[in-house]
């Protein structure tokens, strides 16, 4: 089988395997309650859950996970609960509002409690900010790379007032991106999650065989 007919393959796969053997989880990096980043990830949501996926959710303005400390971190019962989400979760979408061309404080810590847990996994990136969020995504593409995950090959910016009304995103252009973005996590998510099973079962060489058991 050449390369091209194990992509299509693969693709036909995914788009032909219910969604509904993908788990998710969406961070919300903000601890406002009014938190516009939290309207435009659950927009997220609700579009993989259309899809047929298995839906978490981690939301600062829900659960307090405590700064992490090396020596308390991993004792909390936050954190063990959210850590089952995490380690269950075959895609990740990550939201943060940009705060001096940086990601949020509270975004910084969730990505802080965990390593292992994000190899091989699928990221998506949504950032609010008046100014693109450039710098934003790159770190968050970064902190990707060294965890050994993948990421989408673009991420999804907005602003509050031009895209968002409360609860609800408002532009059709944000809305059209964020089709595309649900779409291409179930699709590209499918099939790194079906390789990383694939992976971590095998005995083949690679960068997921450093993390089997």
């Amino acid at each position: 089988m050449t390369l091209i007919d194990m992509m299509e393959y693969h693709y036909f796969m995914s788009k032909n395997t219910l969604a509904g053997n993908l788990n998710v989880l969406t961070v919300v990096g903000n601890r406002s309650e009014k938190s516009t980043t939290r309207s435009v990830v659950n927009h997220v949501g609700h579009l993989l859950e259309q899809r047929g996926c298995r839906l978490n959710r981690f939301d600062y303005a829900e659960e307090n996970l405590p700064l992490f400390d090396v020596q308390t971190a991993f004792g909390g019962e936050v954190y063990a609960a959210l850590k089952k989400k995490v380690k269950q979760a075959d895609v990740i979408v990550l939201g943060t509002p940009d705060y001096h061309g940086s990601m949020s404080s509270a975004l910084k810590n969730f990505l802080d409690h965990f390593w292992t847990e994000f190899a091989g996994k699928l990221f998506g990136a949504i950032v609010g900010s008046h100014e693109k969020g450039l710098t934003v995504h790159d770190q968050m593409r970064t902190v990707m790379r060294q965890c050994y995950a993948w990421s989408l090959p673009y991420g999804v910016s907005f602003q509050d007032k031009a895209d968002v009304d409360g609860d609800s995103v408002t532009s059709e252009a944000l809305k059209s991106k964020l089709e595309g973005m649900a779409s291409d996590l179930v699709v590209y998510g499918q099939i790194l999650a079906n390789q990383r099973k694939v992976d971590l079962a095998g005995s083949e060489a690679g960068f997921l065989s450093h993390y089997r058991k």
